[in-house]
C-alpha cells in the first residue's frame, strides 16, 4: 500500500529535455511525463483509453499527445480532442492526469486527488538550484520495497561497514549515539563522530594525517524525502559546538520513490560549496556517492531477497532503530488515515 495525496520526485527536470516523452512507474501506476511548449511538466496515465495502448510510444503535436496504435490526439488535461475517422468524441474518451510541478531541477508529482494537491508541500530543496553549490543529479533503480531503502537512510551506522571504503572509514559512526525526534511529517537524526580518520572519499579534499569531526544533521519525510546538512572539520575546530571552521560542507538529497512493490527509484544529489570553480570535485564527488549507493544497493537487494525467501523469520529490533520504528509508525498512521478517507474507498 503506498501513500496517494504526497508529493513523490517523478524525475530530474534534464530527464524531461533529454526525451521528448518519459514512461515511469509510480507506486504502481504507469505514468507518462513531459514538458509544454512554455516549460509546464504535464503527466499523465500511460494508458491509451482505446486499447490501453502506452502513450509514451506516441509523438507530441504542440503540447497535445498522440497515441501512434490508432491515432487518438490527447490535450494536456487529459481529454481526447481527437479521433480519426470521426467526428464525435465521447465525454469519457479521456486518460488520467496528475498533479505536476518543476522546482529546484526536480520534478514532483501528486498522485492522489489532482485538486487536493498543495504545492506548498513540497519539500525544500534549495541547494539544487543555488549559485553557491555546486552537484551532480543521480539516479539508480533498487529491486527492493522503498521501506528498506529509508531503513537504510534513517540508520547511518552502516556506514561503518557497508561503506567502510568509500562514505565511512571508521567504526566510530556506528558507535556515536545519534539524537532522533520525531515530528507528524517524518523523523530528525543529529548525529556527531569525533577524533575520527578521514572517510576514503574526502581525503582527496583534506590534509594529510589529521583526524576530522564529522556531523549529518538530516530529515526523512513521507513518502521518501530526505535532506541533510553534512560536513567534516578538522578534529577540536569546533563541531560539537556547531561552528563551521574551514570544513567541507554538504548538502544531500535522497529521495525515494516506489515503483512497484518490490523496486524503486532513487533520486539523489551531493551538493557542496567549497571548490565550486573546480568541475572536477563535483565529478570526484559524484563519483564516490555513486559507488556507495551501489553498495547499498547491493546489501539491500541481498536483504529483500532473503526477507522473500524467509517471510516467517522476525527482524529483531535494537536501539540503533530508533528512528526506524518511529518512522514505520509515522507511515502507517497517515496509510491508515488516508484509506479512513471517504474519497480513497
Amino acid at each position: 500500500m503506498f501513500l496517494q495525496n504526497c508529493w513523490y520526485v517523478a524525475a530530474w527536470e534534464h530527464e524531461l529535455k533529454e526525451t521528448p516523452l518519459l514512461a515511469r512507474t509510480i507506486i504502481g501506476q504507469p505514468v507518462v511525463l513531459y514538458k509544454a511548449a512554455n516549460g509546464t511538466p504535464v503527466a499523465m496515465a500511460d494508458r491509451c483509453c482505446h486499447r490501453l495502448a502506452p502513450l509514451s510510444r506516441g509523438r507530441l503535436e504542440g503540447d497535445n499527445l498522440r497515441c501512434m496504435y490508432h491515432g487518438l490526439l490527447y490535450a494536456p488535461d487529459g481529454a481526447c480532442i481527437e479521433i480519426p475517422g470521426q467526428k464525435a468524441i465521447p465525454r469519457i474518451a479521456r486518460v488520467k492526469t496528475f498533479a505536476v510541478a518543476a522546482r529546484n531541477k526536480l520534478i514532483w508529482i501528486w498522485m492522489g486527488d489532482a485538486v487536493s494537491a498543495d504545492r506548498s508541500l513540497i519539500p525544500d530543496t534549495y541547494a539544487l538550484d543555488h549559485p553557491d553549490w555546486r552537484y551532480r543529479p543521480g539516479y539508480v533503480r533498487f529491486g527492493a520495497d522503498y521501506r528498506y531503502i529509508l531503513d537504510n537512510l534513517l540508520d547511518f551506522s552502516h556506514l561503518s561497514y557497508v561503506h567502510a571504503a568509500t562514505l565511512g572509514g571508521s567504526d566510530l559512526i556506528a558507535k556515536a549515539k545519534a539524537e532522533v525526534e520525531s515530528f507528524e511529517d517524518g523523523v530528525r537524526i543529529r548525529r556527531l563522530t569525533l577524533n575520527s580518520p578521514q572517510p576514503p572519499f574526502a581525503k582527496p579534499f583534506l590534509a594529510d594525517g589529521i583526524n576530522v569531526d564529522r556531523w549529518h544533521h538530516y530529515e526523512i519525510r513521507v513518502p521518501g524525502i530526505m535532506s541533510m546538512d553534512s560536513g567534516i572539520q578538522a578534529t577540536g575546530t569546533g563541531v560539537p559546538e556547531g561552528v563551521r571552521n574551514n570544513a567541507l560542507e554538504f548538502r544531500a538529497y535522497n529521495l525515494v520513490t516506489p515503483e512497484t512493490e518490490r523496486t524503486s527509484h532513487y533520486f539523489f544529489a551531493l551538493a557542496h560549496n567549497f571548490a565550486t570553480d573546480d568541475p572536477s570535485t563535483t565529478e570526484k564527488l559524484h563519483a564516490e556517492v555513486s559507488k556507495a549507493f551501489a553498495e547499498d544497493e547491493a546489501m539491500i537487494e541481498a536483504q529483500q531477497r532473503a526477507i522473500d525467501e524467509t517471510p516467517d523469520l522476525k527482524m529483531v529490533v535494537i536501539p540503533a532503530d530508533a528512528a526506524l520504528v518511529q518512522m514505520r509508525r509515522i507511515l502507517e498512521a497517515k496509510l491508515a488515515r488516508e484509506s479512513a478517507t471517504p474519497a480513497a474507498l
